[in-house]
């Protein structure tokens, strides 16, 4: 038996169910009908402008800005000049200031043994010789080598009365074997040629020989040759 439908009943169903599958319907159709036309726009939109993005990789941009300062700061941080080492060749120079001259003017009664043993005349026994003796008369007076400081004066029992003056670049003058009277003090500084004092008999461990000037030099902490040291301008 077939169910008519009134149209009492068909508005009650469109303000039911059916109303809202109506609508879903309508929603739909707008909805594609929108998408449809804002893809063919964006098309259009671009063959117009002619954009177009290459595929390019990160890498590639990198590379392509390496070597390029991003800010000023960098590129004074690059540019900056190096900090200058504690540790530079002027440091390690030797002095030069004025020519090296000789303590005393006499003739080298015992050479510098560069670490080999001789035989002292004084005591009799095999030693290594680390300065020079030069000859001279009691009294002659003494020279500072070159410029520099008096760091220490001492009356040792065996070199007999001493001073020692820092030259500079690690080298220390040793001058024994003097008389008592010096002319300077601990912590005077003295020019190259000054008097320090005179040449006297004071050094017991050397007391067979000629009177004579013990004259050491030590750089860095090493003993050394002092007339090799010192330039043939120097010795006068």
């Amino acid at each position: 038996m077939k169910k008519t439908i009134s149209k009492g009943n068909g508005r009650r169903l469109l303000t039911g169910k059916g109303l809202y599958i109506t609508l879903a319907a309508c929603a739909a159709a707008v909805g594609g009908a929108g998408l449809a036309a804002y893809d063919q726009s964006a098309k259009e939109i671009n063959k117009k402008l002619d954009v177009s993005f290459p595929d390019v990789s990160y890498t590639e941009i990198d590379q392509k800005l390496e070597g390029v300062l991003r800010d000023e700061s960098e590129a004074d941080s690059k540019n900056e000049a190096p900090a200058p080492d504690d540790t530079s060749s002027a440091a390690s120079m030797d002095v030069k200031t004025a020519p090296n001259v000789m303590p005393v003017n006499g003739e080298i009664l015992n050479p510098f043994s560069a670490g080999e043993l001789v035989k002292s005349e004084t005591l009799g026994v095999w030693k290594t010789h680390d300065g020079v003796d030069i000859k001279a008369e009691k009294g002659t007076l003494v020279r500072s080598m070159n410029k520099g400081r008096v760091t220490e004066i001492r009356e040792d029992a065996l070199w007999g009365n001493c001073i020692l003056i820092d030259h500079g670049s690690g080298v220390i003058g040793h001058y024994y074997n003097l008389s008592p009277e010096m002319t300077v003090q601990e912590g005077d500084e003295v020019s190259a040629g000054q008097t320090i004092g005179s040449v006297g008999d004071t050094a017991a461990c050397e007391a067979a020989e000629l009177s004579h000037l013990h004259f050491a030099l030590k750089k860095n902490g090493e003993w050394i040759d002092p007339i090799a040291f010192i330039s043939p301008a120097g010795i006068k």
